[in-house]
């Protein structure tokens, strides 16, 4: 069980409601090389199925976050993976690198690629094999293992997913945001400072479940952390039988800064009540059935 990126924030601010150190992993909010200062408020729009976002990656860049953020994140006894964002390629490349002399506590790095791409006119990387790979091959200068964040909008993501294995991803994580926009009908103007911006919560449980079925039941050797709208143990236990080894929380936290800790313990109690010795035994299970 981790934290998924972007809903805890670049460092310890969970500490205070969960034990870190007791989660597989906490995934910090993606970071460029350089400091980016967002996207202009307002950000968030609450739905009735969960939340839009236009944040805008706004982070400190990784100079500092290693040096002001990091250390006490790490002193939490939490394993830490990094996430990664960048506009071009030598952007992943750079933050990579500068990751490279990072802690061992820094276990991986997650490469965010649902960001505009310069190089692809301005689509996600995410959207394209090649563009997918390129930014993975380009993330291992990071010199420890690399996740690919994958989106699900686009109509198939097998190919991608493939495409990041065969770049060197160790892992792809399922799912990021779906692309949705909201308007405010008595002003007509629209709901977030960015105009667009990405549904998470409940909504997007679903697309997060088809997502990483469809991707382990063609391609079972590769890794899967499923994440999308999990606030409740079972729908961990849902996202491991569709073939995730790994499940991540995110926007539950936004309402509940225990959602993480919670959801661990209620999928530890669902197995017991059932006799299941290990969550390994769940994933991928309901292929078999």
């Amino acid at each position: 069980m981790m934290t998924a990126s972007g809903t805890s924030g670049h460092g310890d601010e969970l500490a205070r409601y969960v034990d870190l150190a007791a989660l597989g992993a906490v995934v910090v909010k993606s970071l460029s090389a350089q400091p980016w200062a967002g996207n202009p408020a307002p950000r968030v729009h609450e739905t009735p199925g969960g939340m839009l976002n236009s944040v805008g990656l706004q982070g400190p860049g990784i100079e500092a976050w290693l040096a002001d953020e990091l250390p006490p994140l790490l002193a939490t006894g939490a394993r830490v993976v990094a996430s990664i964002w960048g506009r071009t390629i030598e952007d992943y490349a750079e933050a990579a690198a500068m990751l490279a002399a990072a802690p061992a506590g820094v276990v991986a790095v997650e490469t965010n690629l649902s960001c505009p791409n310069l190089h692809h006119g301005r689509e996600m990387f995410a959207q394209h094999p090649d563009t997918t790979a390129a930014a993975v091959d380009a993330a291992r200068a990071c010199g420890r293992p690399v996740w690919a964040k994958l989106s699900p909008n686009v109509a198939s993501l097998v190919p991608i997913a493939a495409a990041a294995r065969d770049a060197g991803a160790e892992a792809v994580t399922l799912v990021n945001t779906v692309l949705a926009m909201a308007i405010d009908p008595e002003t007509r103007m629209l709901r977030l400072g960015g105009g667009g911006g990405g549904l998470s919560g409940p909504a997007i449980h679903p697309v997060a479940v088809r997502a990483v079925h469809d991707v382990h039941h063609e391609l079972p050797d590769l890794p899967i952390i499923g994440v999308g709208g999990v606030s409740k143990g079972v729908d961990a236990v849902e996202l491991m039988l569709a073939g995730a080894s790994a499940v991540q929380v995110g926007t539950a936290s936004f309402a509940d800064p225990r959602a993480v800790g919670r959801v661990a313990l209620e999928l530890e109690t669902w197995c017991r009540q059932r006799g299941i010795a290990a969550v390994t035994e769940l994933i991928g299970d309901v292929h078999a059935r």
